[in-house]
């Protein structure tokens, strides 16, 4: 048998700690392994894109494409690998042709090596302009294939997306496991297929979750496969990939052998062990819930973001019920892949339709726009019941996705003015308008404009500060500082005509000179009803779900009603960003908006009061 050494990606600057710790792992963090990395000797180090990009924005104060530049300073002999969605980018929705190309060309000057790209739907359309860019600036275009089971999902339309993907230029292809379904002898079934078809690499992605990936990967090399992807066992198994260092050791002796360094893997292990102690993050592990992705198919990660969705809600008790829920939604709009964005709008469907008691009563702005097809072609049939219910007599669209998309990244540069320094800040704005905004208001415009005389907290936005700002700065830090200081994990305090809700959240890691864990607080500061609401008789829409509001989809644009306006039943309101989605909030009756009743931009609760409305 002829040696064929194996190449081993390593994951874990992304999905490893994107898997297992939140994407909560911070840059400061990575830094004093990252030359010890370089050295190891990996195929590449996948460190940036999927939920890195918005986690550094939203959750860490950290500029996503500053640590993209740092990585790349100190990683000098070893290709650096990004995870890129299509036309979705590191985003949730598609975006223009323009933002995408200025993308692509932005990460490669930036230090990418490899773009690994891969679309939801499997829909080769949503790859052009992506694998174009990279072409053009001289990179590496892996195309991956997403695997999930279905009806729908055979050996065959594997070959045939590959196909078209190696037709398209792609320089290797990756099978991209993310619910960790892919058995060992069907692994070997569609690496021996993709081998004899196409004269490219191929690279095999797996989850741990339910324990089969290690088998998967023997089976795989096996029949042919070029490279895997494992993580550094202190963020590996559980919803992660497989260690690093049983993979390697599996294949010392054999014709497979990666040359791989044991003890560097161990040095950069050690290191990792520290870095999860202090950060008080958990171990990767199986549990039943984790096993019963062979039944339910839902990936370990996206049942991670569940729990977190549901506890917000006070509804964890429920997750048996939205497990169930999930592939009676799926089923019914055509066996998407769960994997991002698929996976939070499928999921966050089935929590509102049981949450609300009323299926499809609720429906995200992006699971409207994937039945519209602005998402790409659905696997399969689509339950038609669900299209009239959702759409009305809107017809799905046929074209291209992204052709029917009318923003450009000078549409977004105008938006953001001054606000931007360079090309990639417009980029951030054009991808999350309201997480980048508020990052690049406390980054670039000074100290007067925080109400808090220094810096923000990581963990207090922009539009959290303009609520702690009409109900008093001062007031609400010392609350903050009360409740981070105690044992108590969440104080409701009426002050005069305003209620505040301070609650704490999961630790934050701990940074070197940081001072230790600190835990991430939010206060949500709600005015009540005024007398001329309750007085008048008129009809209150309050939030079906903990989120963030937002008056407009937009800061730059009008808000979608004001006071004075008439509006009629089912007319968009607002939104609310919950479970990383933007979700309409329609009128239930048709008349008169009297009061807005919460700021743009705060934290509203469950059951909050949001529009007072005069019925017509």
């Amino acid at each position: 048998m002829r040696a064929r050494r194996i190449g081993i990606t390593d994951t874990t600057l992304r999905d490893a700690h994107q898997s297992l710790w939140a994407t909560r792992m911070r840059t400061a963090q990575m830094l004093p392994v990252l030359e010890l990395l370089d050295g190891v000797g990996f195929h590449s180090l996948e460190c940036w894109g999927g939920a890195t990009f918005d986690a550094c924005l939203r959750f860490l104060d950290e500029d996503p494409w500053e640590r993209l530049r740092v990585i790349r300073n100190h990683v000098n002999r070893t290709p650096l690998q990004m995870l890129l969605r299509g036309q979705n980018l590191v985003g949730y929705r598609h975006y223009g042709d323009d933002i995408v190309r200025r993308f692509v060309t932005k990460a490669a000057e930036n230090g990418i090596d490899i773009f690994r790209v891969f679309d939801a739907l499997n829909d080769t359309r949503n790859f052009e302009t992506a694998a174009a860019a990279i072409k053009d600036a001289g990179k590496h275009f892996q195309a991956a294939v997403v695997y999930t089971i279905s009806p729908v999902h055979s050996l065959d339309h594997y070959i045939e997306v590959a196909g078209r993907l190696v037709e398209m230029g792609a320089d290797s292809l990756c099978i991209k496991d993310m619910a960790a379904l892919l058995s060992p002898f069907y692994a070997e079934q569609l690496i021996t297929r993709l081998k004899a078809e196409f004269d490219v690499p191929i690279q095999l992605h797996c989850h741990y979750i339910g324990g089969l990936a290690p088998m998967t990967y023997l089976k795989a090399i096996e029949a042919g496969v070029d490279v895997i992807d494992t993580a550094t066992v202190p963020m590996a198994f559980g919803n992660s990939q497989p260690a690093t260092e049983m993979v390697v050791t599996a294949l010392i002796g054999t014709p497979y052998d990666s040359e791989l360094d044991l003890e560097k893997l161990f040095a950069i292990a050690k290191y990792f062990e520290t870095v999860r102690l202090e950060g008080g993050w958990d171990r990767g592990v199986t549990s039943l819930t984790h096993m019963q992705v062979y039944s339910h198919q839902v990936p370990g990660g996206m049942i991670s973001n569940l729990e977190s969705q549901l506890k917000e809600q006070n509804a964890l008790d429920r997750l048996p019920e939205v497990l169930e829920e999930i592939p009676v939604v799926r089923a019914e709009v055509g066996f998407p892949p769960l994997v991002t964005p698929m996976s939070q709008i499928v999921g966050t469907q089935a929590v509102l339709n049981v949450l609300s008691g009323k299926r499809w009563h609720i429906v995200p702005d992006e699971m409207k726009a994937y039945l519209r097809g602005r998402y790409g072609a659905a696997p399969g049939p689509v339950s038609p019941e669900i299209v009239e219910r959702v759409l009305g007599d809107e017809r799905p669209i046929s074209v291209r996705p992204a052709e029917l998309v009318a923003e450009t990244l000078d549409d977004f540069r105008v938006e953001v003015g001054e606000l931007a320094h360079a090309d990639e800040d417009v980029l951030s704005y054009a991808l999350f308008p309201q997480t980048a905004r508020a990052y690049l208001e406390r980054h670039h415009l000074g100290p007067e404009h925080d109400v808090f005389g220094t810096q923000a907290p990581a963990y207090l936005t922009s539009q959290m500060q303009t609520a702690v700002s009409e109900a008093g700065a001062d007031r609400v830090k010392d609350i903050i500082a009360m409740v981070e200081a105690s044992d108590l994990q969440e104080l409701i305090l009426e002050e005069g005509d305003v209620r505040i809700t301070v609650r704490k959240t999961a630790p934050e890691p701990a940074v070197s000179g940081d001072g230790g864990d600190r835990a991430t607080t939010a206060a949500a500061v709600r005015q009540p009803l005024s007398p001329a609401v309750e007085n008048n008789g008129y009809h209150v829409v309050r939030a079906p779900m903990v989120g963030t509001f937002y008056r407009a989809s937009s800061p730059a644009i009008e808000p979608f009603v004001s006071v004075g306006d008439t509006v009629a039943a089912g007319q968009t309101l607002c939104i609310l960003e919950a479970m990383k989605l933007m979700n309409e909030l329609g009128s239930d009756v048709g008349g008169v908006v009297r009061e807005v009743l919460a700021d743009n931009g705060a934290a509203v609760e469950y059951g909050q009061p949001l529009f007072a409305i005069e019925p017509a």
